[in-house]
């Protein structure tokens, strides 16, 4: 199938001149609209779950060749000017080189993408024919020449031979001197006969034929070329093997080499020896094959037979004669013994006590703590970027981004010397234990007192005064918001930052972790931070 992408390449490296007409590319007997789709996938795009990966159009390709000497803000400017799709920074310098074919291929090519089918341009006939349709003298004209053609041709077939040299008509002579009256009747008579069975054509509705049948077959034409304009070809059985982030070659060659092995008989049973390497150190422990169990081997059956195969006569098939001499061969099996040394008795063995199990490790993981309600500016959603990335958002911007909710979250606070410090992000505190409870260094008041219901460290009346003399505590809100009262009351740091200038965020969200650090340092400076 023909790749709009490569045509764009082949006439970019032999520098000929791409025809644009009629919101159509033209490349020789191929056509393709503008707004059709390559494969040269879009930066940044189809990387999140669930998002489509994008591809840049022939006209978005088509522009930056025009434009390639311009700088790219003036390229975006142009092209935004023009209403065409930009081609990004990222993919700028690797499509340009494919293009000029100073690169073979690229990363960015999907093999595996839908591509636009091609349009096939019309021929020089077809074109002369669309031609005399739209101008009704000059179909008039070639009707005409057509009919006259058809005529031409049937006279041509039912027209006798004429064979010899033009007749004069000093040459003619009269039936009557050379042939007799019965043999003139007799060629009439044939000639009547024959005209009988003749069907005589008329030449109106021979022409009228000919003009039919070729309408037909240019309305034929017509409704394929529509029908195959509007089919999409998805996968093939070539392109569903192309990936450019798989091979295959290294799993596939393994195995054929296997089995090639195989037919060729070259694996073979592993040897004895061959098992005895392979026995794992653990067995050959002499401290623990009194507590190994015997398994199954089918490489070593011999262990497992009796003496029935000796049928009786006490021979010993496992002996060897190794290490002897000749004078205890030959006197039998009384010298033998009286030569083996006696083994001293083996000691027992006593299990080792088991080691006591480790106590469990407490963890230094400082926690901070946020309010659950919806209407609050700091929710899991949105925890993440203002405390890690020191960047606001709202929770209903992560929504429509498709974030979703998790029971806690970990961040990274980066600090000045380049390394990164864990923290815990809850909402709900019914789950936390005392150990946790004591790593808990900072809380968001949202101002309602019920914040703080079934907290520790709560008067009796509700009040939550007592926690921020134990937790550090801090308010979210923006510039043009009224302060809460309870939050003029407690001993809460108020951060403020603005709804629309979000380069003011980081100065702001930096000067909460410095009054928590400058916290820790008093009150928790035995967690990690």
């Amino acid at each position: 199938m023909a790749d709009v992408l490569k045509f764009i390449r082949e006439y970019t490296i032999a520098n000929k001149e791409i025809t644009e007409r009629d919101d159509q590319v033209i490349f020789g007997e191929f056509s393709w609209p503008k707004d059709a789709k390559t494969n040269y996938g879009v930066y940044g795009t189809g990387k999140d779950a669930g998002e489509a990966k994008d591809y840049y159009t022939v006209d978005s390709i088509l522009f930056l060749l025009r434009h390639v000497k311009l700088t790219h803000p003036n390229y975006v400017r142009q092209a935004a000017a023009a209403n065409v799709p930009v081609v990004r920074r990222p993919d700028r310098r690797g499509l340009l080189a494919y293009l000029k074919g100073e690169t073979a291929t690229s990363a960015s090519i999907d093999k595996s993408a839908p591509l636009e089918i091609a349009i096939q341009r019309q021929t020089q006939a077809k074109r002369t024919t669309d031609d005399t349709q739209n101008d009704p003298s000059k179909r008039i004209r070639l009707e005409m020449e057509q009919v006259q053609k058809a005529k031409e041709r049937l006279a041509a077939k039912l027209e006798p031979s004429k064979e010899g040299a033009v007749v004069t008509t000093d040459q003619i002579r009269s039936l009557s001197d050379t042939m007799s009256v019965e043999k003139i009747a007799a060629i009439k008579a044939k000639l009547r006969a024959k005209k009988r069975t003749t069907i005589k054509v008329d030449e109106d509705d021979l022409g009228t034929g000919i003009l039919e049948q070729r309408s037909f077959i240019d309305a034929e034409v017509d409704v394929t070329r529509d029908i195959m304009s509007r089919e999409r070809l998805w996968r093939t059985r070539t392109s569903i093997l192309q990936s450019t982030g798989k091979d295959f070659s290294k799993n596939v060659f393994a195995i054929l080499q296997s089995v090639k092995a195989q037919e060729d008989g070259k694996q073979t049973k592993p040897t004895t020896q061959q098992r005895t390497e392979q026995t794992p150190a653990i067995q050959q422990d002499p401290r623990r094959k009194l507590t190994t169990q015997t398994q199954y081997n089918r490489y070593d059956q011999e262990r497992f037979r009796g003496k029935e195969e000796t049928e009786g006569f006490k021979i010993d098939t496992g002996g060897t004669y190794h290490g002897m001499t000749l004078k205890s061969v030959t006197e039998g099996a009384s010298a033998r013994k009286a030569q083996t040394p006696v083994q001293p008795p083996r000691r027992e063995i006593t299990p080792q006590p088991k080691p006591q199990t480790p106590q469990k490790r407490v963890s230094r993981t400082p926690i901070i703590i946020i309010p659950a309600a919806t209407t609050s500016l700091i929710t899991l959603y949105n925890a993440k970027d203002i405390l890690q990335d020191l960047k606001f958002c709202t929770s209903d911007e992560k929504k429509s981004q498709g974030a979703r909710k998790e029971n806690d979250v970990l961040i990274q606070r980066r600090k000045d010397d380049g390394s990164s410090v864990p923290y815990r992000v809850v909402d709900a505190v019914n789950k936390l234990s005392p150990q946790d409870w004591d790593r808990v260094v900072g809380v968001f008041a949202q101002g309602p007192a019920w914040q703080f219901k079934g907290w520790p460290w709560l008067l009796s009346d509700g009040s939550p005064v007592d926690i921020f003399a134990r937790i550090r505590g801090f308010h979210i809100k923006f510039d043009e918001m009224k302060l809460d009262p309870n939050i003029k009351k407690w001993n809460v740091h108020v951060l403020v930052v603005s709804r629309t200038k979000r380069h003011l965020d980081r100065a702001c969200l930096l000067k909460f972790w410095e009054i928590l650090d400058k916290y820790m340092i008093k009150h928790k400076s035995h967690l990690r931070f």
